[in-house]
């Protein structure tokens, strides 16, 4: 791929973002997604891949748009699979909270996993532990592992993992270990990237989160030269047959890397829409301009790119909020 194109998909993260901020707080999370996926999907056709959703809002008959298999971009470049999730955490934007952003990724045709939307458990790391560590051994010895590769004491190691009731068991085995952990409300992809960045005091990421939400942490994981480990999590019949109509056959086997992003080239954006873990959200400037922050990797260089940029907002194509559908968010 070629590396004009980071700048290419950074670009449709940012509209994607602008569209949704504008519903930041107003307790519609519908329209803040509406508003990201529409805005995405018309950008997309000023990028130059011949693109294929892997990983987007849902099946043909569910999403009218980024759907999956749907072909994305102006085909006037290579073929890429294509996962995006436009707005991730619409409650959070919907409740105004932190770590909502646009992100895609994009990875050499073929090298994506086309992962079901259901639970997946993870573990994420950076470079110091990738290739170190197993997803099948019991999390107290992931934390002894970690502490000798790592020189780290266990009381000075951080494991982050999400405020969730079903990681209550987890979070007792931290606590006994002594290790320091960080709960994160929302933001399953930040959290997991957080364990791989050069400036983070992350050293783990555990827990159970989305599926597709863990494809497009792999991706990032890929750029940074870290690792994310991952084990679908089925829950009932219907759960069990999505996955093995997507050729996962065997959903207890742990997912390597290579299963979910390949061995190929890999770019991955993403924007923030309100502030989190490593990206500020969209800020408002008077009543024409906005800035955004943004981060966009990619595999081959290992290069990590944040850019603010500001916004004229009359030169974009953001719907504007009607009276009738912001009364409609309060109704």
């Amino acid at each position: 791929m070629e590396r004009e194109l980071a700048l290419e998909i950074v670009r449709v993260t940012e509209l994607g973002a602008l569209s949704s901020a504008r519903w930041i707080g107003r307790g519609d999370k519908h329209a803040a997604d509406d508003a990201a996926t529409t805005a995405i999907r018309s950008m997309f056709d000023s990028v130059s891949i011949d693109g294929t959703v892997v990983i987007g809002e849902g099946e043909m008959d569910e999403a009218p748009m980024l759907y999956i298999g749907e072909r994305v971009g102006n085909r006037n470049g290579p073929s890429v699979d294509v996962a995006v999730d436009p707005l991730e955490g619409t409650e959070v934007v919907a409740c105004g909270l932190h770590n909502a952003q646009s992100v895609i990724a994009i990875a050499d045709k073929g090298s994506l996993l086309h992962a079901p939307d259901i639970y997946m458990e993870k573990l994420a790391c950076g470079p110091e532990l990738a290739g170190r560590l197993s997803l099948d051994d019991p999390a107290e010895v992931t934390l002894r592992k970690a502490s000798m590769i790592t020189g780290k004491a266990l009381s000075e190691l951080t494991v982050m993992v999400l405020d969730r009731k079903r990681h209550e068991g987890l979070i007792s085995i931290l606590r006994e270990a002594g290790v320091r952990i960080k709960l994160i409300n929302h933001g399953d992809v930040a959290g997991a990237i957080a364990a791989a960045l050069p400036d983070s005091d992350v050293d783990l990421y555990m827990g159970s989160g989305g599926a597709p939400e863990g494809v497009l942490a792999a991706a990032a994981l890929r750029c940074l030269g870290g690792e994310l480990q991952g084990r679908l999590l089925p829950e009932g019949p219907f759960e069990m047959q999505r996955c093995l109509q997507m050729g996962l056959d065997n959903p207890a086997r742990v997912l390597s890397m290579e299963d979910m992003v390949g061995t190929g080239d890999v770019i991955f954006a993403a924007t923030g829409v309100t502030s989190g873990e490593f990206l500020s959200g969209v800020r408002f400037i008077g009543k024409e301009r906005a800035e955004t922050h943004s981060v966009i990797m990619r595999a081959q260089s290992r290069t990590i790119r944040y850019i603010r940029s500001i916004h004229f907002l009359p030169g974009k194509e953001i719907p504007a909020i009607t009276p009738a559908r912001a009364n409609a968010a309060f109704m």
